[in-house]
Formats: structure tokens, C-alpha cells, sequence
């Protein structure tokens, strides 16, 4: 198929589309652009999930299950395993895993595996978009030499481009649709196409000068949001030494309309985002003979204060001349922030487990958990009653989710540890309460 070809069945919503992955970037998308009136496919390896998907289960928090069902019916869209259905294909959008290995060096496996079957599918005339976040590079020197293998001549027969998701999970103000879209083709006709594409869901596209670019600007926003999250932690135990509130610092400095945004501490960073893509970079980084300190050192910061968080539990229980070994502790949500039930890279499973090997007796709520494996144990979440409260010797709240009723778990617990600020202005006994 031409470029023009591709233009006129984009323009008129008929162009194929494909979406490799359908966790909690790739399923909203390929939702979106269903509702707009596009023939979707979502592709998944994973066959439990591919079976709830086409039963009108939706695996997301950002997708309804009702509007899932709704475009089932409709015939937009429908979830296979099937890789073949890339060969009928238009458009391909790469929405997969790119996690860390435990040497800190990037796993790009699965968008490897990914591109080697579309690459092996490949149609002339096919776009194919890469959304997962990756080093700098990835598109370029990855996927573009897997398809020049296929006899594909890019900015001709093949349109490639790279444009990294930005999807909040839970986040209800800001969807696919609200989040403008940075897309960075390898050739000029590469990235006007892909933002064409986007362009019909979303309002605003800003097109930029290479796929490099694209990558580098997903990888700064999240570097952005490391280091001043760790800031804030390093904060925090500042004022903890100087005995002052660090909320009531940090919402003072925030009064200043100019020149300042606040970011808060807390248990340390969880999620596929903070906690990972800055290490991407890194790596990249050391591979040219450079060394990025300033992500280095936020690391550190963030990655120790699950340590910090136990620390704050054991000096707390002993000031009410209770011991660690053998308290009973409830923790108060696991997932990695308020509102979701993820638990990748979940700070809170670290200080569950370190409690648990100083002999605590930890069990947890979460609304959005229904259990957790820990050290081969189950763990199954527990109602959060006054009864539960009452007979717990410290009540650890690590995501402020808004199912908790801060107010009462503060009148009856003993002990509140709340690294969140969630009971910021509900008042207590300060030997009662202790806040990071």
C-alpha cells in the first residue's frame, strides 16, 4: 500500500490496527482508538488475559469492562494470541514490557520478540509504532535493522517511528485521549503518518526531529520526577533530625507561584515508570564513557527508604516500650500508589518483608490486592475494622488509597506510622502518630 493509500484509509477509519500488548498501556489504547471507529486487534501472549479480554473483562483500571463488552459487540475490537493477524495488519503499535534485569541493565526482550514477529509479518506500505520505554536508540538501531532484514525500505514501504506512552494508571483526569503525544519518525514522512494516526484520537501531536529524541524526552520526564522525588525523601529525613513536619515545609515553599513544584516523600518509588526508566538511560549513558550522577544518586535515595520506613516503625514502637519482635502491624495498602492495584516494584512489599524478618506479625488491606506472595507465603488482605485497629500494635500506611477511613483508623489505632501524609491535619497525640 502507498503513503497515500495509508492516509485515505486512516482518514476514513478503515486502516487495520494492531496493538502488541495489552497490560495497562496497550489495552487503553487499543480501546481508544476502537471507540474512534478504527478495526482493532489486541495481541497478547498471555492467554488468560487474552480470554477475559474477549469475554468483556477488562485487566486495566483506565478501561471499563461494560465499554470493553460494548466494542466487542461492535466487532472494533477483539484480543488474540495469534501473531499471524499481523500480516493483514496496517498499523502496528508495540505497547510491551521493558523492565529492568537485577544487574540494573535494561531487558528489552520482549520488545525484541515483538518486533522480530512483525518484522517477519511485515506488509509494504505497513506503520509501525513503538510505544514501550526504552534507551535511547532502541528505534534506530533495534527495530529498524530487524525490518531492513525483511527487504522493508523505511520512509518508502516502511514507516517507523517511536512514541512513548504516557499513561497514569488510575488517573482519572488525565486518559489517552487528555495526554498530548510526542512522536519522533525516522524519516520526516515516518513521523508526520504515525502523528496523522494519533492525531484521530488525540487533540494534541507534537512531532519531533528523530525516534532518539522521543526517547530521550519520556526518559527525562521520569528522570525529572526521580530526582526531585528523592529530594523530597532526602527531605524528609532532614526534618525528621530538625523535628519539624516536612508537609507543613513543603506546603509553605509551594505557596511561591513561581519557580517551585512541590513533590512529596514517601516509602520509596514503585511502579513500571520512576523506578526504572531512569536506569535505562544510565546504562545507555555509561556505554558512551559517561556517568549520570545525578540518577545514580537518586536511586540510592529512593531505594533506601523502605529501610528508613522500618526504622521509623521500630523507633515508634519503642517509644510506646514495644518491641518489633512479636508486634502485631497492619499495613495499610501494598500497591505502589493510591488508587491501583499494581504492585511492580511496590515499596511496600520490601518493608512487609523486612518487618516480617525482625519477627513482626504484618498482615495487610488493600482494596485493590486481593493477596500477595511473600517468600513463597500467601498473604490474604484483611478487612480494616475498628476490631482490626484496635488489637494491632501499629497501623503502617504505605498507599493512601481513598477506600481508608484515615480519621477512624487514627481514633482507633494505638499507633499510626504514615509514611503517606494521608492523616495530614486530623489531629492526635503526637506519641500516637508519626508522619515521614
Amino acid at each position: 500500500m502507498s503513503h497515500a493509500g495509508l492516509v485515505e484509509r486512516i482518514r476514513n477509519r478503515e486502516a487495520r490496527l494492531t496493538v502488541i500488548g495489552q497490560g495497562y498501556v496497550g489495552l487503553p489504547l487499543a480501546v481508544e482508538f476502537a471507540r474512534a471507529g478504527f478495526p482493532v486487534t489486541g495481541l497478547d501472549t498471555d492467554l488468560d488475559r487474552v480470554t477475559a479480554l474477549n469475554a468483556g473483562r477488562s485487566c486495566s483500571p483506565d478501561v471499563e469492562s461494560e465499554d470493553l463488552a460494548t466494542l466487542l459487540r461492535q466487532g472494533r475490537y477483539e484480543a488474540t494470541s495469534d501473531f499471524s493477524v499481523l500480516e493483514q495488519s496496517e498499523a502496528v503499535l508495540i505497547c510491551v514490557p521493558t523492565p529492568l534485569r537485577k544487574s540494573k541493565d535494561p531487558d528489552i526482550s520482549f520488545v525484541v520478540a515483538a518486533a522480530e514477529q512483525a518484522a517477519a509479518r511485515f506488509r509494504p506500505g505497513q506503520l509501525v509504532i513503538l510505544e514501550s520505554t526504552t534507551y535511547p536508540g532502541t528505534t534506530e538501531e533495534l527495530l529498524l535493522s530487524l525490518f531492513e532484514g525483511r527487504q522493508a525500505r523505511v520512509g518508502v514501504n516502511l514507516f517507523l517511528a517511536f512514541s512513548p506512552e504516557r499513561i497514569d494508571p488510575g488517573n482519572a483526569t488525565f486518559k489517552v485521549r487528555d495526554i498530548p503525544k510526542v512522536v519522533g519518525g525516522v524519516t520526516p514522512e515516518c513521523a508526520h503518518l504515525a502523528a496523522f494516526l494519533y492525531r484521530q484520537i488525540i487533540t494534541k501531536v507534537v512531532e519531533v526531529s528523530s525516534p532518539k529524541v522521543a526517547e530521550l524526552a519520556k526518559l527525562y520526564e521520569n528522570v525529572f520526577r526521580n530526582v526531585n522525588i528523592a529530594l523530597a525523601n532526602e527531605f524528609a529525613l532532614m526534618c525528621q533530625r530538625l523535628g519539624v513536619s516536612t508537609r507543613e515545609v513543603i506546603d509553605a515553599a509551594a505557596t511561591k507561584p513561581f519557580g517551585f513544584m512541590p513533590f512529596y516523600p514517601g516509602p520509596g518509588i514503585g511502579g513500571h515508570c520512576i523506578p526504572v526508566d531512569p536506569l535505562y538511560l544510565a546504562w545507555k549513558m555509561r556505554l558512551n564513557g559517561y556517568e549520570a550522577r545525578f540518577i545514580a544518586l537518586a536511586d540510592e535515595i529512593n531505594r533506601a527508604m523502605p529501610r528508613h520506613v522500618v526504622e521509623l516503625v521500630t523507633e515508634a514502637l519503642n517509644r510506646r516500650a514495644r518491641c518489633v519482635n512479636a508486634a502485631r502491624i497492619l499495613a495499610l495498602g501494598v500497591a505502589y500508589k493510591r488508587g491501583v492495584g499494581d504492585m511492580r516494584e511496590s515499596p511496600a512489599l520490601e518493608i512487609v518483608a523486612k518487618l516480617r524478618d525482625r519477627g513482626a506479625e504484618v498482615s495487610y488491606a488493600d482494596p485493590y490486592v486481593p493477596s500477595i506472595v511473600l517468600d513463597g507465603a500467601v498473604l490474604k488482605a484483611v478487612a480494616v475494622t475498628d476490631e482490626e485497629l484496635r488489637a494491632t500494635d501499629c497501623a503502617l500506611i504505605l498507599a493512601d488509597h481513598p477506600e481508608f477511613d484515615y480519621r477512624r483508623i487514627v481514633e482507633a489505632a494505638a499507633l499510626v506510622v504514615d509514611t503517606r501524609n494521608a492523616t495530614w491535619g486530623i489531629p492526635a497525640p503526637a506519641d500516637r502518630i508519626l508522619r515521614l
